[in-house]
């Protein structure tokens, strides 16, 4: 289960699904328009990844990773959330400092740059799988949501954009009180040195019923948009099978 954070909801609830609250980014003068622990960084080598980013900021705990993509290009430019503000502080810190033989600014942003961020990712038909996949080949198009009507179902979709902290029990939750799930039926994707992907598979009860929670598309988990796609047996075990190694 997900530990809730400061930004999540006021501090009277533990519901991961409330709204941000209004806490405030330290640092002087600038009042609500930072009060969001994000930082945003510039600058970036153009074949950084998520991985590359947790290793700058080691010694910290980071919430949600976003790379920006322009023109499916990666733009030398990232978001990073941390649970609270003290740490995007301590972030703020490197800024300057190299990341291969480039130097990185890290400053300040608004949260309604980031949500814009992800906004234009889902918009623009990029993916948050594509900070994983930096050197595969291009991805397909993103579905519309008439074809994924079309597609033949099974009972098992795949969902895509996770925050990297969620845990089976918050996709439970997620899919809950319209569809009942046990978090046995939840694969949470990792890779092989078991971070999260972002991504997870679901086996509901029949095609049927997964079709009909398709209606989740496109809904939130904390700050994120989590994209819903039909998705096979075969696929949540082969997803499983790279988990493992």
């Amino acid at each position: 289960m997900i530990d809730p954070n400061p930004y999540f909801g006021s501090l009277a609830t533990t519901s991961f699904y409330q709204p941000f609250s209004s806490s405030t980014f330290a640092g002087g003068g600038s009042g609500s328009l930072y009060n969001f622990p994000v930082v945003r960084l510039r600058g970036l080598p153009f074949n950084c990844d998520d991985v590359d980013i947790f290793k700058f900021f080691a010694g910290l705990d980071i919430l949600d990773c976003l790379l920006v993509n322009k023109n499916g290009r990666f733009s030398g430019e990232a978001f990073v959330v941390f649970p609270s503000p003290m740490q995007a502080e301590f972030a703020l810190q490197r800024d300057r400092q190299n990341m291969g033989r480039r130097y990185v600014e890290v400053f300040r942003c608004k949260k309604q740059d980031y949500y814009s961020a992800i906004a234009a990712e889902v918009n623009s038909g990029g993916s948050y799988e594509s900070e994983y996949r930096r050197n595969s080949p291009p991805p397909r198009p993103k579905k519309t949501q008439e074809d994924k009507e079309q597609m033949e179902y099974t009972e098992v979709l795949k969902l895509r954009g996770l925050p990297y902290s969620a845990a089976a029990a918050d996709i439970v939750e997620f899919f809950a009180p319209d569809f009942e799930l046990s978090e046995e039926n939840v694969h949470v994707a990792c890779r092989s040195d078991g971070k999260a992907t972002g991504e997870a598979y679901v086996e509901f009860l029949s095609a049927e019923v997964a079709k009909k929670a398709m209606c989740k598309d496109k809904m939130t988990i904390g700050s994120r948009y989590v994209e819903l796609f039909p998705s096979t047996p075969e696929e949540a075990r082969r997803a499983k099978s790279r988990s493992r190694q």
